[in-house]
């Protein structure tokens, strides 16, 4: 099935100057938010603390809620609404033993000011700052270990180029992703860690297509140049990448605007980074090969 001629000429080499300003701003800007920030805001999973999940009959007032919290002394306090508004999410820095005890005190300090009957208690977690920093040090280098068998494995397919190529248009995802959470506030958890290595196979995958066809058209090459060669394989295989970005982008927004809260900020991550991997492996992969092959000619 092909939604798109392969004997389209689109002259996507002729676009680097734009792409890689392009790529450069969303970078800087994303860095930028990171560092403003004071860095990522990590999620329990990471920073250690008590999360209290509620849900009243009515939708209650938040600064009535804050005001409650200070008579019990849990310490500094994150309050949102988590899905609808009748629906509450409480974070405090303190790691309590008895999870049962903090719920039930919780929801004692704000019958003073709601009915105690209208509130229900539909989950409390706690995470230790110690098994915090653990995670947070285990995830890091799940991503690590990831991109170092990309590595591997690509050199061993393709060349070295090819595996410096897929990792820099990697990390260019994995940086643009980061930035979009950074900017729109959102947490970085462990599901979130999942969710870019979803986003690095997914786009490794559609590189590789990429790089295969650059191969093949490679051994008859002529008397073209490597970016014609790239620019010739990215149409042969536009097809084929706009329907499976297509069709998985499909599922993606249904699971964004459908799946509810507990998957919502797993299911924006997969939708920025399949558009921005699906993006890079048109124009930031190839883009570095165009480089390697120029400084190689040197």
């Amino acid at each position: 099935m092909k939604i798109i001629s392969s004997e389209t000429h689109f002259d996507f080499m002729g676009k680097i100057k734009m792409a890689m300003t392009i790529s450069g701003l969303m970078i800087l800007i994303g860095l930028g938010s990171i560092a403003l920030s004071g860095g990522l805001k990590y999620g329990i999973d990471f920073s250690g603390g008590t999360l209290i999940q509620l849900q009243f009959k009515t939708a209650p007032d938040i600064e009535l809620i804050r005001d409650g919290l200070k008579t019990i002394g849990l310490g500094e306090s994150t309050i949102q609404e988590f899905g609808t508004k009748r629906d509450i999410l409480i974070r405090v820095q303190r790691s309590e033993e008895k999870l049962e005890a903090v719920g039930s005190q919780v929801r004692n300090s704000l019958g003073e000011k709601f009915n105690k009957a209208d509130i229900t208690i539909e989950r409390v977690e706690m995470v230790g700052p110690q098994v915090g920093r653990d995670l947070r040090e285990k995830a890091l280098l799940s991503i690590l270990y990831a991109i170092i068998g990309i590595v591997i494995y690509i050199s061993w397919r393709f060349e070295l180029q090819y595996a410096i190529a897929a990792i820099i248009a990697l990390i260019h995802d994995v940086l643009v992703t980061m930035g979009a959470f950074s900017i729109l506030d959102k947490e970085f958890t462990l599901v979130i860690v999942a969710a870019f290595l979803t986003i690095i196979g997914y786009s490794l995958n559609d590189t590789i297509v990429v790089f295969d066809r650059i191969r093949e058209n490679l051994r008859r090459k002529g008397k073209n140049t490597l970016a014609q060669i790239i620019n010739t394989s990215i149409n042969q295989t536009l097809s084929r990448t706009l329907l499976t970005s297509g069709t998985t982008l499909l599922v993606v927004v249904a699971l964004f605007v459908f799946g509810g809260e507990i998957i919502h900020d797993f299911s924006f991550a997969l939708l920025v980074g399949i558009l921005v991997g699906t993006y890079s492996s048109i124009f930031i992969a190839s883009v570095f090969l165009v480089y390697w092959d120029s400084r190689r000619r040197v």
